[in-house]
């Protein structure tokens, strides 16, 4: 087997029975604002396009490029089709000219001659959001895990496929915060920490668990080339970012598991693996060059801006013609509202005013009362201030997934006067009929008042209440407060209060000499 680095997520894999080209992008994407790291421009993309399958993880546009597949990829090629709850990556996937669809099922090996492979999707509002997957090849001389950007609950099950050799895991953040937030600059640095802290244990708890000999962190970081953007490469120019390059990893990997390989894969990076043998080496770039790219990183990254402006231009030029303020107003109000009347869980979670001033409208989405109407001085939970142009474009192409286009482009400005809030992130997520009657009916489904397990002197219930993992395998309580491994979501279990997020209360009660003492039940969300 042989897997070739394309940049970010992106991997060819050819096999004794196919060629698989898996998430494969050249950007810019998120409106210009993501550039794969280092540049993959000079990769043969007409070779890899003549690859036997296609696998799109999920539809977020790090993953999913449209021009790239619609320039370089063959359209009878195999579509390794993800088995979601919507159909929204398909409908992008049909959409491209891509017809040739291999609808996969969950967790369900499937065969093409000496080929094995199983995609098994996640499913949670917050995954991709509703849709993101990893991918597992066996071929018979080796056995790889390509877990992608998603964060499995059942690593078991996941795991029953093969033992992987090689395995490709995110290790770099795909978010926006805090960089967009309104705080002061030590809150920011701190926050920033925090999240490369977390992402950090996130990826060892996976690594620890899959325990591969050898380990790939991909999935990021990527370029910001837009000069308003620029410092928020890496860990930012003034220490206020969160994303960590491979070479960063890798040495916090080594502090750790030094007993497990780590390797740099890049662009070009060409991985042999043959019966437990591996061989690793860089085709599109020397060791040198590479070196240069890690070690004097800001110099690269500027070389980088200097030469791609055209790019961002051509994406600037591209977006829609900015919409009058009632006018956008009222599309807005007419796509919104019906999409909040039928979104309980989540009005109700939200629980108040959230403010957007887009251009020269100022409006307030009124969470309880499902409505959207001009800003008239309401106390306000949130605040956001986002370019017209953007909020145009994402109305004249009805995109349903705010987090695919405006926030991971980091082009705005967001406050808050509480912590930071789910369930208004998740209806910015999921702007469509199918969207939120899925993601209404999930949350229904998550109060779990059956299941309790033991952990240290606390008994609780088994599901993480954000995204249902076995707290037996990701919990760990100290001081009284639940952590799980997976988010760093927090709880205090004498209250049962979520510590990291309004709602998502847990139930638990306190063991003592062996019987267990009333303590914190489930309150009402």
């Amino acid at each position: 087997m042989r897997i070739t680095g394309l940049g970010h997520a992106g991997m060819f894999i050819e096999t004794e029975g196919g060629s698989i080209l898996c998430d494969p992008v050249i950007g810019p994407s998120f409106f210009g604002s993501w550039f794969p790291f280092p540049d993959n421009r000079g990769l043969d993309w007409e070779r890899f396009g003549a690859a036997d399958f296609l696998y799109i993880s999920h539809r977020h546009r790090d993953h999913l490029d449209p021009a790239l597949l619609r320039r370089h990829v063959r359209r009878d090629i195999r579509v390794l089709l993800p088995e979601y709850p919507t159909d929204d990556l398909e409908k992008d996937i049909r959409a491209l000219g891509f017809e040739n669809i291999e609808y996969t099922q969950a967790g369900v090996p499937l065969h093409f001659g000496a080929l094995k492979l199983m995609v098994t999707p996640l499913r949670a509002p917050s995954d991709g959001p509703i849709g993101d997957s990893s991918l597992s090849v066996d071929d018979g001389t080796a056995s790889i895990l390509n877990q992608n950007d998603s964060h499995p609950l059942d690593l078991e099950r996941l795991l029953g496929f093969s033992k992987p050799e090689a395995y490709f895991t995110q290790v770099s953040g795909a978010i926006w915060w805090p960089m967009v937030y309104d705080l002061p600059q030590d809150a920011k640095q701190n926050f920033a920490q925090l999240k490369r802290d977390a992402q950090n244990k996130r990826a060892m708890y996976y690594i620890e668990k899959v325990d591969a000999e050898h380990v790939f962190p991909m999935a990021g970081p990527p370029m910001f080339l837009r000069e308003e953007l620029f410092r928020f490469n890496g860990w930012g120019a003034e220490d206020d970012s969160i994303f960590t390059d491979q070479r960063q990893f890798l040495a916090h990997m080594r502090q750790l598991r030094p007993e497990q390989r780590g390797y740099e894969f890049l662009p070009g990076t060409q991985v042999d693996l043959v019966n437990g043998e591996i061989t690793v080496t860089q085709t599109l770039y020397t060791q040198d060059e590479i070196d240069r790219v890690f070690d004097d990183k800001w110099a690269y990254l500027a070389e980088q801006r200097d030469a791609r402006q055209d790019e961002i231009r051509a994406e600037e030029a591209g977006r829609s013609e900015v919409l009058p303020p009632e006018e956008m107003l009222q599309a807005i109000k007419e796509w919104w509202e019906p999409l909040l009347r039928r979104a309980r869980t989540i009005r109700n979670g939200v629980g108040g005013n959230v403010r957007f001033r887009i251009g020269d409208l100022d409006m307030v989405v009124d969470f309880p009362r499902a409505k959207v109407r001009e800003y008239a001085g309401e106390e306000c939970i949130y605040w956001y201030t986002i370019p017209a142009d953007l909020v145009s474009t994402n109305i004249a192409d009805g995109e349903i997934d705010w987090s695919n286009s405006i926030f991971l482009s980091m082009q705005f400005e967001v406050g808050r006067s509480g912590k930071f809030n789910e369930f208004l992130t998740t209806f910015l997520k999921c702007l469509s009929r199918d969207r939120i009657e899925y993601v209404e009916n999930w949350y229904a489904e998550q109060s779990d008042q059956t299941e309790d397990a033991e952990i240290g002197d606390w008994t609780v219930q088994r599901r993480c209440p954000h995204l249902r993992a076995d707290l037996t395998k990701t919990g760990k309580i100290e001081d009284g407060v639940l952590t799980c491994a997976l988010h760093d979501w927090k709880w205090d279990l004498a209250s049962g209060k979520c510590l990291t997020t309004p709602g998502h209360p847990i139930r638990a009660s306190r063991s003592v000499d062996g019987g267990l003492t009333e303590a914190a039940t489930q309150p009402a969300a």
